[in-house]
């Protein structure tokens, strides 16, 4: 499993929006946001590089002005592919 986290930057106007668009995305788990513009989310995918699909469909929602990745941390299981 991956688990990514993305930082969201959007005008402060634009952050209850932007916000809840991610939040009813289905696409992420909102955890922080501050009152520059950014919000932080994070993003789950089984394989790795799957979860640039998401970044790109959060980076094209409403009033973002960026999205890119912070960090990933991949979780494999054992070496027969069971977890």
């Amino acid at each position: 499993m991956n688990i990514s986290s993305i930082i969201v930057t959007c005008r402060p106007e634009h952050m209850a929006e932007v916000e809840a668009s991610l939040r009813e995305s289905g696409l992420c788990d909102v955890h922080f946001r501050d009152e520059k513009g950014h919000i932080i989310v994070t993003v789950e995918e089984d394989a790795a590089g799957d979860e640039t699909g998401k970044l790109k469909a959060i980076a094209d929602l409403p009033h973002v002005a960026d999205a890119v990745f912070s960090y990933t941390c991949c979780e494999e299981g054992p070496e027969d592919g069971t977890t």
